[in-house]
């Protein structure tokens, strides 16, 4: 499957406001709004924050490049082009541990 076939299976977002990617320390390192052009992405974190228990370690890392498709050789190509991906390669590489924190719509 391409991204986009894959984008079509991941659980919805619409309640989100965004995720953020922390450290164990609690620390902010990365953030992912709900926002135009990030909205894929969102899916693909938001899918690994639910299956993973809100922890992003290499295991979780994989199946996110999994789901990212065709974009992961991209990024893999061009380092920079594509944070979201670059970051699950980073934790792969530096067997790094995070957890996410997806944000919901205040109601």
């Amino acid at each position: 499957m391409n991204f986009q076939e894959t984008l079509a299976t991941l659980p919805e977002i619409g309640h989100l406001n965004g995720l953020n990617i922390c450290s164990e320390d609690g620390d902010i390192v990365h953030h992912i709004p709900a926002a135009p052009g990030k909205l894929g992405s969102l899916r693909v974190y938001y899918t690994l924050a639910q299956r993973y228990h809100d922890k992003l370690d290499s295991i979780a890392a994989y199946y996110g490049l999994s789901l990212f498709a065709e974009h992961t050789a991209d990024a893999r190509q061009h380092p920079g082009k594509h944070p979201n991906i670059d970051l699950l390669i980073a934790v792969i590489d530096g067997n790094l541990h995070y957890r996410l924190l997806p944000l919901e719509d205040d109601i």
